[in-house]
């Protein structure tokens, strides 16, 4: 049985927001009920550990996201959010009272996306909140993935403010390394630069390359679509259905396995990954 490093499970593609760094989808909105999320947990349970309760879409918008977690405690899964931190006030106490959620990371650079909201009373909620889901054992990451280039301030320069507030309320020096900065015990800041999303209408940009999709990583849409990767936002490539299939169906099957082989051999056979400017970093 193939063992994953981790499985994306979409509890919702809606979002409060809309971000220019994000790709959205098209796809009908809605929520997973607690039933359908563990008819789906289960199948994917022996496949990994760690679920990441999103693949599009804001998961601290589900009215029953407090379900959704103890079926993941339930199932023995360590699940990892991914928020655009506008409603961490309003769940702060679940998630960090949840036995299951390990690591909550904010996308700080999502405040772009928040139209007439104040920056200032964001970073209050981000960081309290951050402050809270460490003492309670949580590791907590605030992100940066607006990067362009050597330009750190962002695409649209909100950076600076950000990183003089983190610096007022971690004070330096930080322990930075490659891909970020420990800000204080279970406190992170994680940089990255900006990417073009996976889009079946941008340039081919040829068939060298390489993904750890159905290497490491699976991503399950809300209807039960198994897509390679996180970023097959629209469901381009529908590897098999998980309401009607098991996962090692899915992953041994034909569409499947020439997509693992063809990375193997560093080469891209599906369009849509031939278009993709996140893996234009593994080349």
């Amino acid at each position: 049985m193939k063992q994953l490093k981790k499985v994306y499970l979409e509890i919702t593609n809606r979002c409060n927001l809309s971000c220019s760094f994000c790709a959205g989808t098209k796809r009908t909105q809605g929520f997973l009920t607690p039933e359908q999320f563990w008819t789906l947990a289960e199948k994917i349970r022996p496949y990994t550990e760690y679920l990441y309760l999103h693949l599009m879409g804001e998961p601290l918008l589900h009215p029953q996201l407090g379900e959704i977690l103890d079926c993941a405690g339930q199932l023995g899964f360590q699940v990892m959010i991914t928020t655009n931190g506008t409603l961490l006030s309003r769940r702060r106490e679940l998630l960090c009272a949840s036995l299951a959620v390990r690591r909550v990371s904010i996308s700080v650079h999502s405040f772009e996306g928040n139209e007439g909201g104040c920056l200032e009373d964001y970073l209050d909620q981000c960081v309290s909140f951050a402050r809270a889901a460490a003492g309670a054992g949580k590791r907590c990451v605030l992100r940066l993935w607006n990067l362009d280039g050597e330009d750190t301030r962002g695409a649209n320069g909100q950076n600076s403010a950000i990183l003089e507030r983190l610096a007022r309320e971690f004070p330096q020096p930080w322990q930075v390394n490659p891909r970020g900065t420990t800000l204080a015990d279970r406190i992170y800041l994680e940089w990255g630069e900006r990417f073009d999303w996976p889009d079946l209408s941008a340039p081919d940009g040829g068939e060298e390359g390489f993904c750890m999709g159905l290497r490491d990583q699976v991503g399950v849409l809300l209807d039960g679509t198994v897509v390679p990767c996180c970023l097959d936002h629209e469901g381009d490539i529908p590897l098999g259905n998980l309401y009607r299939q098991t996962l090692e169906e899915i992953l041994n099957g034909p569409r499947a396995r020439e997509i693992y082989d063809g990375f193997s051999r560093r080469r891209a056979v599906e369009e849509l990954c031939r278009r993709c400017g996140y893996a234009r970093r593994f080349r």
